[in-house]
């Protein structure tokens, strides 16, 4: 009798593959985009490439370990793990742990690094919610968390983050079946507390007014995504050249984190830009089809979450660096400088790389053999 599964013994190269590219084109662009606040903060025009080459060794280590690890794994540990993630995202709001940088609250310094409790609870929450789904649990189980994560991490504030926080959950709570009704009410009720919180905070008020006047006061509240557009502009259709960017010399606001592809656009234009976009497409493509082939609920609902929460986050980033919505803060993956974001999505990575290890087999070869 044929079994109806069959345990892929590798895992699958082109994602893998894929995953190094990235983070090679990562730091090739950190390391252009950061030199001149590297030079004018530090007198070290490498100091921003040679953390976060650093940050990308550990997070090829974990890369290899995570994927090495099957994924059932991690099934024992999604309630501690979700627990200890909550307490870190109340830390961060501690004044004595959290650092406060550019008016948000969202560090916590651990001496040899800082470390984003946001950026680990995305995964925290992939992982409770793909325990959860095996349970049977009602809509209360799955509505309740993502309403506290969300409200704590408003209160960084970090309407970006949040907002994938969401894209997570919901993503999860549509795969795990639950209520379609439960699921609609909860979408509205969560936009009205989002227009709310962004209505009460000076911060997130500014940054919405902004998007919305981007043409009036250049000097201020328009600042960053006049600057932004700039970039845009100047790349044309095929760029100025490599390292030949304008607005990275302190003209553009975060130009090695948050607006790193508005560098990267102006340096190789329209045509390199969309190659870029394209690379980063065919990376949750791969990822979708882990996702979907994944052998039982947990690694479906688990791996469908992690996805979510990428390719959530690439295309808020896109979005706002073209305009079509606010400025949210929210890293490029692979791209921004920032350790805790590269650790987690090359860690991630390697476990959606585990999971394809135990991937379905596909009906047509079912039926062939």
């Amino acid at each position: 009798m044929l079994s109806l599964k069959k345990q892929v013994k590798s895992v699958n190269k082109k994602f893998l593959s894929c995953a190094i590219l990235l983070t090679v084109l990562g730091l090739l662009a950190v390391a252009d985009a950061s030199v001149p606040q590297a030079i004018n903060a530090f007198g070290d025009k490498f100091y921003f490439l040679k953390q976060q080459v650093e940050w990308a060794a550990l997070g090829i280590v974990l890369l290899v370990v995570f994927s090495n690890i099957k994924y059932t794994f991690w099934r024992r540990l999604a309630y501690p793990l979700f627990g200890i993630s909550l307490v870190f995202l109340i830390m961060v709001l501690i004044p004595q742990f959290g650092l406060k940088t550019l008016g948000a609250r969202r560090w916590i310094d651990l001496g040899f690094m800082n470390f984003q409790p946001s950026e680990v609870v995305k995964f925290t929450l992939a992982l409770y919610f793909a325990r959860l789904s095996e349970s049977n649990k009602k809509a209360l189980a799955y509505f309740l968390p993502v309403a506290l994560i969300g409200l704590l991490i408003m209160l960084q504030p970090d309407l970006g983050t949040t907002l994938i926080v969401v894209s997570i959950g919901f993503t999860q709570m549509f795969v795990a079946g639950v209520n379609i009704w439960h699921f609609l009410a909860v979408i509205l009720s969560g936009a009205g507390a989002s227009i709310a919180l962004i209505l009460t905070s000076d911060y997130r008020r500014a940054r919405l007014m902004s998007f919305f006047e981007a043409t009036q006061d250049p000097l201020g509240k328009s600042y960053h995504i006049r600057q932004v557009l700039l970039s845009l502009g100047l790349g044309g259709v095929f760029g100025v050249g490599l390292g030949a960017s304008r607005q990275k010399y302190l003209f553009l606001p975060e130009a090695s984190t948050d607006s790193i592809f508005a560098v990267i656009a102006e340096e190789v234009g329209f045509v390199g830009a969309s190659i870029l976009i394209l690379i980063l497409a065919y990376f949750i493509y791969l990822a979708l089809k882990i996702s979907f082939s994944a052998p039982d609920k947990f690694s479906k609902v688990f791996a469908l979450g992690l996805t979510a929460w990428i390719g959530s986050q690439m295309l808020l980033n896109l979005a706002s660096m073209l305009a079509l919505v606010p400025l949210t803060g929210v890293p490029l993956p692979f791209f921004s400088y920032g350790g805790t974001s590269l650790m987690m999505i090359l860690s991630v990575t390697g476990i959606l790389l585990n999971i394809s290890k135990y991937a379905e087999e596909p009906k047509s070869t079912k039926r062939k053999r």
